[in-house]
């Protein structure tokens, strides 16, 4: 077993992955990947099944606002995707949820705490999808912004369409001295 590492981003994917799955009673759930240069079309054969639905991220650091070095600041940055049918009220709904879900400040920020301590064992990390990799964070608040940059993307030389949409979360988190400690 590899030692856990702090990763914020990983908890937020798999709780947002977690509520995007039960919001569409999916099988299979929502591939949150890293933001690299990517061919679309290339990545989206490649999954074994999402129902058309995924996200990138990008993750940004913040400067620090204040002398105290132990609250970190973060953004994260996500693309949202759904191609096939339906795929336009598809995102709709999806940054709707992440919206309901993630832009309610300390609130938003205990509901995420309370799922990470569900899924915290006694060592103090976390497990998502059968593995122990990450370790607990305590989150303070949660904001989000929708950029005006919302896309539909058409690729012609193919009959699949996908609608996209764009979110920014921002994030204030810190991270527990005891490693037992669970937030």
């Amino acid at each position: 077993m590899t030692d856990a590492i702090v990763h914020p981003p990983s908890l937020i994917n798999a709780y947002l992955s977690e509520k995007i799955d039960a919001l569409f009673e999916a099988t299979t759930a929502v591939p949150f990947l890293p933001s690299m240069p990517t061919e679309i079309d290339a990545l989206t054969e490649t999954f074994p099944s999402s129902d058309g639905r995924f996200a990138v991220y990008d993750r940004m650091f913040r400067m620090r606002r204040s002398p105290f070095p132990h609250i970190k600041s973060e953004q994260l940055l996500y693309y949202f995707y759904n191609y096939g049918p339906g795929s336009v009220s598809h995102i709709i709904r999806i940054a709707q949820l992440v919206q309901d879900l993630l832009d309610r400040e300390d609130e938003s920020a205990e509901e995420i705490n309370d799922w990470i301590r569900s899924r915290v064992n006694p060592n103090g990390s976390v497990v998502i999808n059968g593995t122990e990799t990450y370790k607990a964070v305590y989150f303070h608040n949660f904001k989000i912004y929708q950029l005006q940059e919302t896309r539909d993307i058409i690729d012609f030389a193919t009959s699949r369409t996908y609608a996209g949409n764009k979110i920014i979360i921002d994030y204030n988190y810190h991270i527990p001295k005891d490693a037992n400690y669970t937030p």
